[in-house]
């Protein structure tokens, strides 16, 4: 079991990073971030379906077709965990050796946004709290690295929790239970 939640954790976390340091560069170097929310949580469910298959392959390959709700629901959790901590790793590493002014382009990107899009004085005040929050969150490496999880960590724990209710299984496939 070890081995196949780091095997399955680790790859969807490389590919969940990689995607992640792409997906900015792109949106960086282009000054707009339209669309990149979605495209990034987009990927995040990509990344983590590998977790889907790795407790697959555990429950047919070698657990003889059976797996508890509970040691599906804790192997994909570890698996979300290592994904995303690589994911943490991969942006902590790219935001500070490669865009340390993120935060202001991406400031700069939401205020214009919402100026143009006819927002009222108070939103635009809310956008403007939500810039200060992120700044403050982002002075600190422990503000970035928490930040960060708190994107990620709750598409794996989602993930983790269906994966458990679909996967599970009392019985080998193929086995009926007496009546």
């Amino acid at each position: 079991m070890k081995r196949n939640v780091l095997v399955y954790g680790l790859i969807s976390g490389i590919c969940v990073a990689t995607f992640m340091v792409a997906s900015i560069a792109y949106c960086y170097n282009k000054d707009s971030f339209e669309g990149s929310m979605l495209l990034g949580y987009a990927a995040m469910l990509l990344s983590f379906s590998l977790i889907f298959v790795g407790v697959k392959n555990y429950r047919d390959k070698f657990n003889g077709g059976v797996i508890t709700f509970g040691k599906a629901f804790l192997m994909s959790l570890y698996m979300a965990l290592i994904a995303s901590t690589l994911y943490v790793a991969g942006w902590m590493i790219a935001y500070y050796n490669f865009f340390p002014d993120f935060i202001d382009k991406l400031a700069a990107y939401q205020l214009s946004s919402a100026k143009t899009s006819q927002m009222s004085a108070e939103q635009v005040t809310a956008v403007r709290q939500q810039i200060d929050m992120f700044r403050e969150w982002y002075s600190s490496w422990i503000g970035v690295a928490g930040a960060t999880y708190m994107e990620i960590l709750p598409v794996g724990l989602l993930v983790s929790i269906i994966t458990a209710l679909v996967l599970k299984r009392k019985t080998p496939k193929g086995d009926s239970i007496p009546s």
